[in-house]
């Protein structure tokens, strides 16, 4: 469970980072997607999923399904993310548009465009608990 101490609500839940990683599947030349949203004064992953494809539905589905779990006034939230394919796609700017949540995207070409995602996704990569391999 998620508790926010309301003399400090202002600060949390105003601008929430996504991004999307693969991650080795089962078998050799198998992937899934990871899908995170992370609060970025907390650092607290507020949603997430993983998939066996990225696509733009399942990226509307889990910002949706993640607004309203968390409670948080979408007219206030900014959503930062790179310019990947689904970030950027019509789907999640529509229901970015039509839930009031304002969107933030990286500079072109850079390859810092998502800072906190990326050190995020790297963190839980290198992680001595992570698998190595394909092998069990």
């Amino acid at each position: 469970m998620y508790y926010i101490l309301r003399c400090h609500r202002i600060w949390f839940m105003l601008v929430w980072s996504w991004d999307i990683t693969k991650l080795r599947g089962p078998v050799k030349g198998s992937y899934h997607y990871l899908h995170v949203i992370i609060d970025i004064y907390s650092r607290y992953v507020v949603g997430w999923i993983v998939a066996t494809e990225e696509s733009a539905t399942l990226a509307k589905a889990l910002i949706a399904e993640t607004c309203a779990r968390q409670g948080v006034d979408t007219k206030t939230l900014t959503i930062h993310s790179d310019r990947g394919a689904a970030m950027v796609s019509k789907a999640v700017a529509h229901l970015l548009s039509d839930l009031g949540v304002t969107k933030s995207v990286g500079r072109p070409y850079v390859r810092d465009d998502n800072p906190l995602s990326e050190a995020h996704f790297k963190t839980l990569k290198y992680h001595h608990s992570f698998p190595a391999s394909n092998s069990h």
